[in-house]
């Protein structure tokens, strides 16, 4: 009897031990796991949907880009400013920034306006320094399609020294109103992406595989 309580001692604390390692195993590696910002400018909400959408499926913090001068809520005057602001190369002050030092994997999200991105992404980018970090470009549109919105958001990027810029998504805003499968997994893929180049670089600097 007394033996077998012993055992049942001994296999208790065992079980404990590896318990506790393997929290410490969880801990390493959600402490090692990139950190995500999914950051956008939503004017009708579509854009908001996808970045909605995207945070489901990878996780992360969600940032909305506002500018500190709201748009007319009355679309034909909401026309006339922001054609103006892209004609004139504007980019509006935001109405708060974010500290992204503590991110490594950005997705930022813009509705199709006339052909390029909205400009307050444009001063998100400007604004932040995003030298180094994995930019994921995500975009909402009428109809139009990506047109300039990804050539745009790289070479505001580039200027900014970003580390490296994924293929970007698009999708027509209306669909954003139900799940979009496309959407999903295209957000996964770009993770696996960032991932494995994290990791090469991370090697790298270590010296590993040489």
């Amino acid at each position: 009897m007394k033996i077998r309580t012993i055992l049942n001692s001994i296999l208790a604390a065992a079980a404990g031990i590896c318990a506790l390692c393997a929290t410490a195993a969880e801990k390493t590696e959600a402490k090692d796991s990139p950190k995500v910002l999914i950051a956008f400018y939503s004017y009708s909400g579509n854009t908001r949907a996808a970045a909605m959408q995207i945070q489901k499926k990878v996780g992360g913090d969600l940032f909305e880009i506002k500018p500190a001068k709201a748009y007319p809520t009355n679309y034909k005057n909401c026309v006339a400013v922001a054609k103006q602001e892209i004609r004139e190369g504007h980019f509006p002050p935001l109405e708060k920034e974010i500290d992204i030092f503590k991110y490594s994997i950005i997705f930022i999200g813009s509705p199709n306006w006339w052909g390029t991105i909205a400009p307050p992404v444009g001063t998100f980018i400007k604004n932040s320094n995003i030298e180094g970090k994995t930019i994921i470009p995500f975009f909402t549109h009428g109809g139009g399609g990506m047109q300039n919105c990804e050539s745009d958001v790289q070479k505001y990027c580039e200027a900014g020294n970003a580390g490296k810029i994924l293929k970007a998504f698009t999708c027509p805003g209306s669909l954003t109103k139900e799940p979009v499968p496309e959407l999903e997994q295209w957000a996964a893929d770009c993770m696996k992406q960032a991932a494995a180049a994290a990791k090469t670089d991370k090697d790298g600097k270590s010296g590993k595989g040489k």
